[in-house]
This record gives structure tokens, C-alpha cells and sequence, in this order.
């Protein structure tokens, strides 16, 4: 699949203009011709982070609605892969999203990401595979 991961960092700076970061990943957004993958963790994140800000946590679910946010990722069974993956980066720690988005990248070979989560310069996908970061962290 020719696509991008989707991590809940540009998602708040895209509905808040007030994010320091706002601009820049409200330019890369605009560039973009092919479709943003998430997961339900991190729409919910998106969600509660904008809970302040009147009429976000709607846009976030009108955009998974329209299909610009598209949401192919399941939980179930893959349980066992999450927690492999949040125990092999407790140092750091991983949390629950993320964990879904390098499974998720594995699953559908996809290593290119649209966040602004330093964490993901060490998180590996698929066989120990680095992530191309779409903006500096």
C-alpha cells in the first residue's frame, strides 16, 4: 500500500493553530497525495489532547469519515505482537499507539510516518527496519 502513517502529534497541531508546529505540518498535510494510515489508538489520543478545543475531537471524526484518516488496523489478535513491542521499548516507554503504528507499519509495509514523536528515530518495523520521518522531531 502506498500510504503514510498517521501519528496523533500532526493531527493536534493540524486543528490547533495555536501548536508551535501548526504551520509546518498544515504545509506537509497539503502535499500529501496519498492517504494518511492510523489507528484507533491514536484517533483517540488526537481526541483527548483537543478535548479543549471546541468542535476538534468533530473534525478528527469527520476526517477518519471522509476517509482522510483511513483506519485498517485491528487489535484483536495482535495483542501478543503490542506487547512484545511495548516491552522491547519500556526504556523509552511506548505507548499503546505507537506500539499499534509499528505493528501496523509491519503489517502493511509501510515505513514512511507524519509525526512529531522523536521516539520514532528508534523504533524499528517489520525486520528491524528505521522509519523515514517526514519532519524533524
Amino acid at each position: 500500500m502506498n500510504a503514510v502513517l498517521l501519528d496523533t502529534g500532526p493531527i493536534v497541531a493540524l486543528l490547533d493553530s495555536s501548536e508551535r508546529r501548526h504551520r509546518e505540518c498544515a504545509e506537509l498535510a497539503t502535499t500529501l497525495d496519498i492517504p494518511l494510515v492510523t489507528c484507533e489508538a491514536v484517533i483517540a489520543e488526537a481526541c483527548y489532547l483537543l478535548r479543549d478545543l471546541k468542535g476538534a475531537a468533530t473534525a478528527v471524526m469527520k476526517n477518519v469519515e471522509s476517509g482522510n484518516f483511513l483506519i485498517p488496523y485491528r487489535v484483536t489478535g495482535r495483542t501478543a505482537r503490542l506487547v512484545k513491542l511495548i516491552n522491547k521499548y519500556a526504556d523509552l516507554p511506548m505507548d499503546f499507539a505507537d506500539a499499534c503504528l509499528v505493528d501496523l507499519a509491519s503489517q502493511l509495509s509501510i515505513g514512511r510516518i507524519f509525526t512529531l514523536d522523536s521516539d520514532f528515530c528508534v523504533y524499528r518495523w517489520g525486520r528491524n527496519r528505521p522509519f523515514d520521518m517526514l519532519l524533524n522531531p
